[in-house]
């Protein structure tokens, strides 16, 4: 029986709130029992509310260290938009498996795992920009405080329809 890691990750405050961490981490440890891998419970490692686009995340530290120490022979992870990780545990001789993704070992399925993961990184980009973009807009229109609050000596006048928010 191979020794397994779980690694789930969601990086939106929605997503965290809507628990599809949850989900995602049921479908890995029921991947993992289909398929007969050992997994301590205190190797499902689970990174919420950081985006996949920065590599410090306490969960992913966790389980670089395991790789690192020769401790695990399988990483189990739900989709291939972590697919920069893949080499760093092949040099440890780690498999990385991705359930959302072809399983077979062929060129075209590397390929494929490929283009999933920068497809991935294309939507986390545009992502961004379309937040950065629409935060930035509403703050010039006055909708929102760009400083999260009324400086010392103001007070905050919250939004209604008939008025935009102030600061007094």
């Amino acid at each position: 029986m191979k020794i397994a890691v779980i690694y789930a990750r969601v990086s939106s405050d929605q997503q965290k709130e809507e628990n599809t961490i949850a989900s995602q981490t049921a479908a890995l440890v029921e991947f993992a029992r289909e398929q007969g891998f050992s997994v301590p419970d205190e190797w499902v490692i689970e990174d919420e509310g950081f985006s996949g686009a920065s590599l410090l995340r306490p969960g992913l530290e966790r389980l670089r260290d395991l790789a690192a120490e020769g401790q695990i022979q399988a990483v189990l992870i739900h989709a291939p938009d972590q697919v920069l990780l893949t080499d760093e545990f092949a040099r440890h001789g780690i498999e990385t498996i991705f359930i959302k993704a072809p399983h077979a070992g062929t060129p075209e399925d590397q390929l494929m795992l490929q283009f999933q993961g920068m497809i991935a990184e294309y939507e986390r980009a545009q992502i961004l920009e379309r937040s950065r973009r629409g935060k930035r807009h509403r703050a010039k229109a006055g909708e929102v405080s760009v400083l999260g609050g009324a400086p010392c000596g103001y007070r905050y006048i919250r939004k209604t329809p008939e008025m935009p928010a102030l600061r007094d």
